[in-house]
């Protein structure tokens, strides 16, 4: 059986997705850690944040979807469905530093003590590249 190649679009979708996974298990938001105070830090994978990791998991699984399917053409396998899991990463990624910003704690969301909401960020970015990416592809037949 024949297999077809990946391609631009779909490889910048995996990056994309690995780099939101490992983000994922990073801090997204800490405060306290002066003045002999504890630090306190919250991950990925609370909140709105759950919204990008299952969308990172999601656009694996539709990368990986033709390849198990034996080859044949999905339904389901068309670039609107990416651009649907890469709204819905930037939805998470938007909606997460609101409570922060709200609450007055908005100095935890700075990059050196939010490593894992900036790379999140850069892997959202990344998938809505690729999913651009497969946009401009010829159609597959």
């Amino acid at each position: 059986m024949h297999r077809r190649p990946l391609g631009r679009g779909r490889l910048l979708v995996v990056v994309g997705s690995l780099v939101i996974i490992v983000a994922c298990f990073l801090p997204w938001h800490s405060i306290g850690g002066s003045d002999g105070l504890p630090v306190i830090a919250s991950g990925g994978l609370g909140g709105s944040g759950i919204l990008t990791f299952l969308a990172a998991i999601g656009g694996l699984a539709m990368v990986a979807l033709p390849y198990a399917a034996g080859g044949r053409p999905l339904g389901i396998d068309r670039t609107l469905t990416f651009a649907l899991l890469t709204v819905l990463a930037v939805a998470g990624l938007l909606i997460w530093p609101i409570d922060f910003v709200v609450a007055g704690a908005a100095e935890g969301l700075l990059p050196t003590r939010a490593p894992g909401f900036w790379l999140a960020s850069l892997g959202t970015i990344v998938m809505a590249r690729g999913t651009y990416e497969m946009e401009r592809e010829p159609p597959r037949l």
